[in-house]
């Protein structure tokens, strides 16, 4: 995400511009979807037909744009890169007292992991891999190229902010933006239901055999793997998370029963392939799964 350095009037154009709208120009030539936030870093509210979303918000809540609103509404949704909604009469009521730009993330293909002060950035420092890096009033944004699903507070003073979310725009920064990682993404998925610990650990690969699972019959692990593979086949969206999600709940049931054969996680693996996933991320996600987990 880069903002440049001249804005090239066009014929016709208003000779002048509030400061932020010229930002916030600049950024949609670039295909960052922008809005101006008010006094206290927050999107402006919804004009009266839309109080209360009695306009009905957007349609699906799941991408960007208003409703037929000619405002500003509904705070990220209303994000842009229309210069003719930028520039229209509401929004430049709206730009004259604006204090600040922010962006959607996800509307620009990208996810910003909010980092809130020093400990924050220490433990990204460890665990993240290095991407472009915006410095904030008291921490850093570090932002990745791809989406996934939006979620405050996934460990002390780390929010992620891709879809259906805003960020403040605070520069280009610095660094060379790198693809989304797992370990971004599995922040975002929610701890499973405690398992109680057994002395047994599954192997870094399944044991061959596949003996009977104590907690019912071979019928019931044979119809907890149809099920994850029909739940990662059935994902539309965000697979990464679903894939992870998916080996969490199998490993959480079965993973330390012994019961697992290289057979079942082999069709686990085919599974996410069918839908675009690497060998590798495969075996990222069942790793990470399994260390959530404490195996």
């Amino acid at each position: 995400m880069t903002q440049p350095t001249t804005i090239r009037r066009a014929p016709g154009a208003r000779p002048w511009l509030p400061e932020h709208l010229r930002t916030a120009l600049a950024l949609a030539a670039a295909g960052v979807p922008v809005l101006p936030l008010r006094q206290g870093k927050v999107p402006f509210g919804n004009c009266h037909r839309c109080a209360q979303n009695v306009c009905g918000g957007r349609p699906n809540m799941k991408s960007a744009g208003p409703c037929q609103c000619p405002g500003l509404c509904h705070a990220w949704a209303a994000a842009t890169t229309d210069p003719h909604v930028l520039t229209s009469p509401a929004w430049m009521a709206a730009w004259r007292r604006a204090v600040t730009v922010a962006y959607h993330p996800g509307g620009a293909g990208l996810t910003v992991v909010d980092l809130d002060d020093a400990d924050a950035i220490a433990w990204a420092r460890k665990a993240l891999p290095a991407t472009r890096v915006v410095p904030t009033t008291r921490g850093e944004h570090w932002i990745y190229r791809g989406t996934m699903a939006s979620r405050n507070a996934v460990r002390p003073g780390v929010d992620i902010k891709s879809t259906m979310s805003y960020a403040r725009y605070l520069g280009p920064g610095t660094g060379t933006m790198t693809a989304l990682p797992d370990a971004v993404r599995a922040l975002a998925v929610k701890e499973p239901p405690a398992v109680r610990p057994v002395p047994q650990a599954l192997a870094v690969s399944a044991r061959s055999g596949g003996g009977e699972c104590p907690h019912r019959t071979p019928a019931y692990l044979e119809r907890g793997i149809a099920m994850a593979e029909q739940g990662i086949t059935e994902a539309h969206s965000a697979v990464h998370a679903a894939v992870y999600r998916t080996f969490l709940a199998v490993l959480s049931t079965h993973g330390r029963c012994g019961c697992l054969t290289d057979a079942h996680i082999a069709r686990l693996f085919t599974a996410a392939q069918s839908k675009g996933e690497t060998a590798r991320h495969c075996v990222d996600a069942w790793t990470n799964a399994r260390t959530r987990l404490g195996m």
